[in-house]
C-alpha cells in the first residue's frame, strides 16, 4: 500500500479518536505524554538498531553520484564520492536528528502553547516512518539495495508523483555511469570524504 495513503488514513483515524478524548483532563494528558515518550523511544531505538548494523557491516564500497545544484543560488551540479558506510551513516544520523527537532517542536507546542492534540497526532507516524525508511529496510529487514532502495536514495516528493511535474527524478541525485563520468571529466567534486 502507498505510504502517503496509509499516512492519510492514520491521520484521519487519529483525528476521530482525538475528538472522543477529553484533552483537558489531567489523566488523559498524562497518558498522551507517556504514549508520546514511548513512541519517541521506539522510533529512536529503531534508528539506533539500524545504525549499529551499519557500523557492524562497515561496507567500504565506493559510491559515486551526482548531487544536483541549487538553481536559486546558481550552484552547479557536483560529483559526490563516498562509501556505502558513510552514506548510510549520514542518512541514519540525519533521521535521528529529525527526531530531536520533532521533539523540540512538540515540546514547544505542548509545554509552552499548551496544545495536547499535536502530541497525540504524532504517536504513530514517527514509528511508521522509521519502519518505512530505506536504511531500516536494508539493514534491519535485510532487503536488497535495488530499485527504490538503490543508493543514492531518491528524495520523496511531498506531493508523491504529482510533484514531479512530468520530469521524474529531476531533483534527485543521479548515479548513472554517464552522469558520473561527465562530472569526473568536468572536475566538479569527486574528492572522497573519509
Amino acid at each position: 500500500m502507498n505510504p502517503q495513503i496509509t499516512n492519510l488514513v492514520i491521520m484521519l483515524a487519529m483525528m476521530q479518536i482525538s475528538r472522543r478524548l477529553d484533552m483537558e483532563s489531567p489523566t488523559t494528558v498524562l497518558y498522551i505524554r507517556i504514549a508520546y515518550v514511548v513512541s519517541v523511544i521506539i522510533t529512536w531505538s529503531i534508528y539506533q538498531l539500524a545504525r549499529n548494523k551499519i557500523i557492524a557491516k562497515k561496507d567500504k564500497t565506493t559510491l559515486k553520484y551526482a548531487v544536483p545544484g541549487n538553481q536559486l543560488t546558481g550552484e552547479p551540479e557536483r560529483l559526490e564520492v563516498t562509501t556505502v558506510f558513510d552514506y548510510d551513516l549520514k542518512e541514519v544520523d540525519s533521521a535521528i536528528k529529525s527526531i530531536y527537532s520533532s521533539v523540540a517542536m512538540m515540546g514547544f507546542m505542548h509545554l509552552y502553547m499548551k496544545y495536547t492534540n499535536p502530541l497525540f497526532m504524532q504517536l504513530i507516524s514517527p514509528i511508521k516512518g522509521a519502519l518505512e525508511s530505506n536504511e531500516v529496510k536494508i539493514h534491519l529487514f535485510n532487503k536488497p539495495a535495488v530499485g527504490d532502495l538503490k543508493r543514492p536514495f531518491k528524495a520523496a516528493s511531498m506531493f508523491g508523483s504529482f510533484g514531479q511535474s512530468g520530469n521524474p527524478g529531476a531533483d534527485a541525485s543521479k548515479s548513472d555511469k554517464k552522469s558520473v563520468e561527465q562530472l569526473e571529466v568536468a572536475g566538479t567534486g569527486g574528492i572522497k570524504s573519509d
